[in-house]
């Protein structure tokens, strides 16, 4: 075949590798090959520029393969013969002992040196640098000005391939970023459960820029979602709602952020912004929903135990109205305890404490009052009957008994065990409403049992399961 047969077949193929594939090592593997056997040179390579670390990088060659475990040759434009091709945006050619030439410059990995001459050329698309290629022989050889034409319409093929990827990558970017915000959306509006957003945010995250950890940070500094390790460069982007910043986004990876990573982690920020406001308001309303039922149910306790006390044979107006004050004051110190701890259980010693002053304030006069309570935890709703039990048991104590009362609140053999006891006088049957209030707590409410002695004054003892 002759050289110009062999140039026009060279330039059909490279238009065809440039057409069949997005994939740019296939086409400079292909490249380097198809160039050197037209051109009948013993090497070639291939360098695309990186525009961000301003550098040419070697991404194929033939005839000498860079050797296994070095680092990949890289240049500045300007660099060496290849550099300066790309730099003046312009071929360079020299025939014979290129080695010797001022702008050589030496990769021990490629061992050129046993290269006499060398065209490189620059990778241009529309003047703007793409990367840059060059042919070397490892005799003097004087390349003709058709080699040069033929070299630089490869390369404008090249550099079209190159333009081609890079609108694939960029469109496959967006595509990826617009399922992330998608996925994050779709969380932020579906999930009832703030920690279910947090978490879908975070692992989305980190997919979408191939971070190797991330986590939201809330406005008083608490962790929200960890999630993987720390790298070399972190990214923090705030969360705003409504002008206010209400947390940070945490990225962190081991190779810098690009600027439209940068602008796609600014948008899941806001994103996350929404997320954990939606999950706040969320929470707020079940809140809300959870109180109104409490005090529903308070407020139908309370009705219920002022019927039962209008229905009671000689019933005093005034000793009623303290009675069930004080009963509404012990579902209140139910709900201090609740609201003060943030939880759904009580620590009944300190409710029992509480209560014990509270009621020993306003009816003890000269009386001594003891206690012994243990912390022993247990769900509100279930509280609030212990709160009514022992505030009844503690008035009649203090109204009916002697001088000495004394209080315990223990765990006996797996069950809570409350004992109310005084030094006064008591005979069954002296059951007044207050303890027929009490039995029909700890039966239907409690689960429990409640047992009086009157051997030395009246013990009140309730037993239930915790």
């Amino acid at each position: 075949m002759d050289r110009s047969a062999r140039h026009l077949r060279l330039l059909t193929e490279t238009i065809a590798a440039v057409n069949s594939t997005l994939d740019l090592d296939e086409v400079f593997e292909l490249i380097a090959r198809k160039v050197a056997e037209a051109l009948e040179t013993d090497a070639c390579f291939v360098y695309l520029y990186d525009e961000a670390a301003n550098e040419l990088v070697l991404r194929a060659s033939f005839g000498t393969r860079v050797e296994e475990l070095t680092r990949v040759p890289k240049m500045r434009p300007g660099e060496g013969i290849t550099g300066a091709a790309a730099a003046e945006r312009a071929p360079v050619m020299i025939p014979k002992a290129a080695h010797l030439d001022p702008r050589f410059k030496s990769f021990p990995n490629l061992r050129e040196e046993q290269y006499e001459s060398i065209l490189a050329v620059p990778i241009l698309a529309k003047e703007r640098l793409e990367g840059a290629l060059n042919v070397r022989t490892e005799a003097p050889r004087e390349f003709g000005p058709d080699e040069v034409d033929l070299l630089m319409a490869i390369a404008g093929q090249v550099a079209q391939a190159i333009e081609n990827a890079k609108l694939y990558d960029h469109a496959q970017r967006r595509v990826a970023e617009l399922e992330a915000l998608a996925t994050i959306s779709e969380a932020v509006s579906e999930s009832l459960y703030l920690e279910e957003s947090l978490e879908a945010i975070v692992k989305t995250t980190m997919a979408a820029v191939g971070a190797s950890g991330a986590a939201l940070v809330l406005e008083d500094g608490t962790i929200a979602w960890p999630e993987g390790r720390a790298g070399t460069h972190a990214a923090r982007f705030p969360l705003r709602w409504r002008g206010r910043e209400v947390g940070e986004l945490v990225c962190d990876r081991d190779t810098p952020f690009t600027a439209e990573e940068e602008r796609l982690l600014a948008s899941i920020a806001r994103h996350a912004a929404v997320a954990l406001e939606h999950g706040r308001a969320v929470m707020r309303g079940v809140v809300a929903q959870e109180i109104h039922h409490r005090v529903k149910n308070n407020l139908q306790t309370v009705a219920s135990l002022l019927r039962l006390q209008s229905r009671a044979p000689g019933t005093d107006a005034e000793k009623a109205l303290a009675d069930s004050v004080n009963r509404i004051l012990a579902i209140a110190a139910v709900h201090e305890v609740l609201t003060e701890r943030r939880d759904e259980d009580v620590d009944l010693g300190e409710l029992v404490e509480r209560l014990r002053a509270m009621i020993v304030q306003g009816l003890a006069g000269e009386k001594h009052v003891a206690s012994r309570v243990e912390s022993i935890e247990l769900h509100g709703g279930r509280a609030t009957a212990l709160a009514l039990v022992f505030s009844e048991l503690l008035q009649n104590a203090l109204e009916h008994g002697g001088d000495q009362v004394h209080v315990e609140l223990v765990r006996r053999n797996g069950a809570v065990c409350l004992t109310v006891a005084d030094n006064g006088t008591w005979e069954p049957g002296d059951e007044g409403t207050g303890l027929s209030i009490v039995r029909a707590l700890v039966r239907d409410e409690l689960n429990g049992e409640l047992s009086l002695s009157g051997e030395q004054g009246l013990t009140a003892e309730v037993t239930f399961p915790p």
